[in-house]
């Protein structure tokens, strides 16, 4: 029993040590540091996330309508719909939702204004923008 009390204290006594931060201490620290601005802001990665979630989103929901379609055509007698057709639209379907994931990260803006609606323009300078990141974290040999 007094061995429990002892490590008690000792915690206690790390936690109340000046030396001593918790993560989330440290991390309260980071976000008042306006020297550290790595990473994507807010504003664009939200410009991302609605990209991302159109390209995506549609071409994924179509690949499971695919199977809900064919299975009620199925069922139904409508039409007799080989497995193959079924399986090769839906696997299109998710492959184009795919792609939209890579479309929608690189056709974002990163201005102050949104760009325009396709946002082809903004593709080529982000994929200069993601070079110079990788090369940034090259270790030099």
């Amino acid at each position: 029993m007094n061995e429990k009390n002892s490590q008690s204290n000792d915690f206690s006594s790390k936690i109340s040590h000046p030396g001593f931060q918790s993560k989330s201490q440290n991390l309260k620290k980071d976000r008042n540091n306006p020297k550290r601005e790595s990473g994507i802001p807010k504003e664009i990665a939200n410009r991302m996330a609605r990209r991302i979630a159109i390209t995506t989103g549609i071409p994924t929901i179509s690949g499971m309508g695919v199977f809900v379609l064919s299975y009620y055509l199925i069922t139904e007698g409508i039409a007799e719909i080989p497995p193959v057709i079924t399986l090769i639209s839906s696997g299109g379907c998710f492959l184009i939702g795919l792609l939209g994931l890579s479309y929608g990260i690189l056709s974002a803006s990163w201005e102050k204004s949104s760009g325009t609606l396709l946002g082809i323009e903004n593709i080529k300078p982000n994929i200069s923008r993601m070079k110079q990141a990788f090369k940034a974290q090259e270790v030099p040999k």
